[in-house]
C-alpha cells in the first residue's frame, strides 16, 4: 500500500465515521481519533462483506456497500460509546 491509499483510507474512514455518528442518536463520548478507527474498521469490513455477498464493484458510487460501511460504523460507534461510558461509570461508582 503507497502513501496515496494510506490518506485515501483516512479520509474514507474519518466520513465514514463521522455519517455512523451523525445517524447514531444522542452524544458519544468518543473523540475523533477513535471515530476515525471505527470508520476505517467499518469501510474496510462492509467492503470485504459487500463482496462476499456479490455486490459488484462499480465506476460510480457503489451504493450498497456504501450503506454497508455506515451500517458498520454506526454499530462501531455505538459499542465503542457503550464501553467508554460503562467504564466511566465504574470508576465514578463506590466500592
Amino acid at each position: 500500500m503507497n502513501i496515496s491509499g494510506i490518506i485515501s483510507a483516512i479520509v474514507v474512514g474519518a466520513i465514514i465515521g463521522a455519517l455512523g455518528r451523525l445517524i447514531l442518536p444522542g452524544r458519544q463520548p468518543i473523540g475523533i481519533l477513535m471515530t476515525l478507527l471505527v470508520g476505517i474498521v467499518a469501510a474496510i469490513a462492509g467492503t470485504a462483506i459487500a463482496q462476499s455477498v456479490g455486490v459488484s464493484t462499480t465506476n460510480g458510487v457503489d451504493w450498497i456497500e456504501l450503506v454497508f460501511q455506515i451500517g458498520l460504523a454506526v454499530i462501531g460507534v455505538a459499542l465503542v460509546a457503550a464501553f467508554k461510558t460503562r467504564g466511566r461509570q465504574r470508576r465514578r461508582s463506590p466500592r
